[in-house]
């Protein structure tokens, strides 16, 4: 099987940091893969690089049989890439309704001449688009199609991250980029996350996953294909068992003391 994104040898300098260290990884069509690593340790700045809000010192990032290494984030979010954030980045003052249809701007045909000159079929397109937010909202788990006409802002964490997911997957992306998404769950909160996944993954076998997590119990839902990141550099990569008995991932967690105590 041909991999659908593909990053070569993606080093990110920062003046005299260096965020990303050579690292290469690839991921097919419909897997997923779990990337995990200490704090800081430059997963965030592997996004960054993916999505096109950095442009790599050097390397290449491939998706889908095209070269996108420096293309502008509007690009990559057209050609399939959509993202959830560290933190958030939703619009607090509008509707959670209204947040999940702006997912779909890459989607939509209507601009501001449409508006004036073919109100119908704005009209049209709009109604498509609340029909589309609204089947989103109702399919994950917790109550957000209830609270569709709440203010982002007035969420609960749990609920926001839930949303930011409904959001990015409004672009119909074929690679969807999940940043710590358990972030702020409990533990009910997460298992409703992991079988969310689980339900994308039959309702779209064609979707790739690649998840930034520091909740195990997420990751090892998904053991199939786990990277560790540490200091930039890529140190493991193998399935989860592999992965964790590494002995450069158990420094990386827990220190070289602690390893070797």
């Amino acid at each position: 099987m041909s991999a659908l994104l593909t990053v070569e040898n993606a080093t990110m300098r920062f003046g005299g940091l260096v965020a990303l260290n050579d690292v290469s990884f690839s991921i097919d069509k419909g897997s997923v893969l779990a990337v995990i690593g200490p704090n800081g340790a430059g997963k965030s700045t592997l996004f960054n690089v993916v999505t096109g809000v950095y442009k790599p010192t050097s390397g290449r990032v491939s998706f889908d049989g095209a070269d996108i290494t420096g293309k502008p984030a509007y690009e990559v979010v057209e050609r399939g890439i959509a993202r959830t954030f560290q933190s958030s980045r939703l619009f607090s003052d509008l509707s959670v309704l209204d947040n999940v249809i702006i997912g779909m701007h890459t989607r939509t045909k209507t601009g501001v001449l449409t508006a004036l000159f073919r109100p119908g079929a704005s009209k049209r397109e709009m109604a498509a688009c609340v029909e589309k937010a609204e089947a989103l909202l109702k399919a994950g788990s917790g109550d957000l199609f209830a609270q569709r006409y709440r203010p982002a802002g007035t969420l609960a964490q749990a609920d926001r991250r839930r949303l930011e997911i409904a959001r990015a997957l409004a672009s119909e992306p074929k690679l969807l980029l999940l940043d710590e998404p358990s972030v702020g769950m409990d533990d009910t909160e997460t298992d409703a996350l992991v079988a969310d996944i689980k339900r994308l993954r039959t309702e779209k076998p064609d979707l790739s996953v690649i998840l930034i997590e520091h909740d195990m119990r997420v990751v090892d839902a998904f053991p199939d294909h786990v990277m560790c990141i540490d200091y930039g550099s890529r140190i493991a990569e193998g399935d989860f068992a592999a992965v964790r008995s590494d002995r450069r991932v158990q420094e990386a967690y827990l220190g070289k003391a602690m390893v070797d105590a």
